[in-house]
């Protein structure tokens, strides 16, 4: 299924993670981890996930993280990369982020994104958020790792959840 074995560890090791996940954080926070640190060119991975206050707008708000710290742990569902994604619920890869407009900047050396949507029940529940340092970082085999671990990763929030 995988091209490297890199790909492949890194499904592994996901597929651990996810199957023995026993609280939603821990379970965010892990992944986070396991990309950020196993990836090199991924250097800022994050959940956004969607808060639903009453009386307010459904919000991106931020989740665990690895990498540097964001200005941005609040994103309307209409502004940003991450609002796109989360709004159509399509995965969304920029290979330049100054020349997307949509891009809401928080970091100079951030030269790529990837921003993939997280469904729980059938619904966009959050997403996962790369930047890389390095303009289009990310290939073919990345948008597949980064949706398969989060088509894996909102199955084991529902669990979670069911519970």
């Amino acid at each position: 299924m995988w091209n490297t074995p890199l790909t492949q560890e890194v499904t592994h090791k996901a597929d651990e993670i996810i199957s023995s996940a026993s609280d939603e954080r821990a379970l965010l926070d892990a992944i986070c981890s396991l990309l950020h640190t196993e990836l090199l060119r991924y250097n800022w991975v994050g959940f956004y996930m969607i808060a639903n206050a009453p009386g307010e707008e459904p919000m991106l708000e931020l989740g665990p993280f690895r990498g540097s710290m964001t200005p941005h742990t609040r994103i309307p569902l209409n502004q940003g990369i991450c609002g796109a994604a989360a709004s159509t619920g399509k995965t969304v890869v920029v290979d330049d982020v100054n020349s997307d407009a949509r891009y809401l900047a928080c970091s100079l050396e951030t030269k790529s994104e990837l921003v993939v949507p997280l469904f729980v029940d059938g619904v966009v529940a959050g997403e996962l958020d790369i930047d890389s340092h390095f303009p289009a970082a990310f290939g073919h085999e990345d948008r597949c790792l980064c949706e398969y671990i989060a088509v894996a990763t909102g199955k084991a929030l529902e669990r979670l959840r069911s519970r």
